[in-house]
């Protein structure tokens, strides 16, 4: 039967034999955030759109063509958030964390949305994992945040793993460097596509980020930025590089990685994982030294980066990295219809007691109960039988050698937590 309702483009539906990936996916994060001291924030899925505006960059393709802004009944902008940098800059500003012991350290996973074509690992609404660190220009802390991403894809599991590697400059090169991209471009200007003829007005650094095959021969040519870094940003950039070098850690140097946004100042990365398809990069991120002064807070540096959990699993899957099974239920509580009111008390006191318990529903007969059993893959079923209970007993079945104990109900707890105890879980 086809269904009258289906989920919007560009969206997914979690089922049940998907959510190992994405419990994995979630322990990973939260175990490998306390290991750098990172700390968990949770900011609106809405925020006022002039922040993405300004923090995000008037001339980014989020901006000009992905953001779903609406007018609330207030006769306000506002836009789910597209990326979680913005917003949580905005709370480190609004919450005056700046006068907090420096740097602050953290980390949001939640759900952002952008109006783009959907594709593989890609969908308008998608989970990420934001991680920030605000206060500190030490290139030592980009190793940190490099170091903690790579860190995190690895105890997923992913193997042959390097950076995109490239700086984007600051407030005092760049605009040398952005005068001679014009110029170059200017001279290529009936060699490039009508998006690449737009950017070159109102964000010329995106000229580089641009994937239409007509103009990869004039990127590939382009003049490149680490050709004019200052010397401080050259310096950054070396010392990140040494410590890359010192903790083997294998990078490219990528003239042409500038991220999508205009927040981005020095060292910018992405994470490539090989034999994953066309598509490799499964996360990216950068310094932002002057987002959080653009958005009225102090001149306070930064760098982060974030991670799309749906491509993040689609590369797993491409690896053959299968996380572990959610842990399966402990007991299946089976009866006859004359004894399904102490079934049912019986359930309800084994997940007092924090077994999980699985109650089988109708008046089914035993065979069909068992058969559940099997398909479940318990440990135990418990039968709750009309000779048991005249008893005050029920039989508990070690489904693993058919062995059939009759327990007191009285002791049942005890006797289940005991056997769980020493015995090895059930396949699930």
């Amino acid at each position: 039967m086809t269904s009258r309702y289906q989920r919007p483009t560009g969206t997914l539906d979690i089922l049940p034999a998907e959510r190992p990936y994405w419990r994995y996916l979630e322990h990973t994060v939260h175990e490998v955030m306390h290991l750098y001291g990172y700390e968990q924030i949770d900011v609106p899925v809405f925020e006022h759109t002039e922040l993405y505006v300004r923090g995000v960059g008037e001339g980014t393709d989020i901006v000009e063509k992905e953001m779903y802004t609406f007018q609330d009944k207030g006769n306000d902008s506002l836009t789910l958030r597209p990326e979680f940098t913005a917003g949580i800059a905005r709370a480190y500003v609004e919450h005056h964390l700046y006068k907090q012991p420096q740097p602050v350290k953290l980390y949001a996973i939640g759900p952002v949305f952008r109006y783009e074509r959907p594709q593989a690992g890609r969908y308008r609404q998608h989970t990420q994992v934001s991680v920030e660190a605000f206060g500190e220009e030490d290139p030592a802390l980009d190793f940190e945040v490099l170091h903690l991403a790579y860190h995190l894809f690895r105890q997923l599991g992913f193997q042959h793993l390097y950076f995109q590697l490239n700086s984007t400059g600051c407030p005092a090169c760049r605009p040398r460097y952005v005068e001679a991209l014009k110029a170059y471009y200017l001279e290529h200007y009936d060699e490039i596509d009508a998006d690449c003829k737009r950017r070159l007005q109102r964000n010329p650094l995106r000229v580089l980020d641009c994937k239409a095959d007509q103009c990869q021969p004039v990127i590939m040519a382009a003049p490149k930025i680490l050709d004019y870094l200052c010397d401080d940003c050259r310096t950054h950039f070396h010392t990140l590089r040494a410590y890359l070098d010192a903790a083997g850690l294998s990078y490219v140097l990528n003239p042409r990685l500038v991220r999508g946004l205009d927040y981005y100042t020095k060292t910018v990365f992405e994470i490539w994982a090989e034999g994953i398809g066309a598509q490799a990069a499964i996360c990216g991120g950068g310094r932002y030294d002057g987002l959080v002064a653009e958005l009225g807070g102090p001149s306070v540096p930064g760098i982060g980066f974030g991670a799309g959990w749906e491509r993040i699993i689609l590369a797993m899957k491409a690896q053959g990295i299968t996380p572990p099974p959610l842990p399966p239920l402990h007991v299946l509580v089976a009866h006859m219809s004359s004894t399904k009111a102490t079934a049912v008390q019986l359930s309800a006191q084994l997940r007092q007691a924090g077994i999980a318990t699985w109650l089988a529903f109708g008046d089914r007969s035993l065979k069909s109960q068992m058969r559940e059993a099997n398909r479940l893959g318990v440990a135990y079923t418990i039968i709750v039988g009309e000779g048991e209970v005249a008893r005050g007993a029920v039989t508990v079945r070690d489904m693993r050698t058919g062995q059939q104990t009759e327990v007191p109900l009285t002791d049942v707890v005890t006797w289940l937590r005991a056997a769980l105890s020493t015995s090895p879980e059930p396949a699930s």
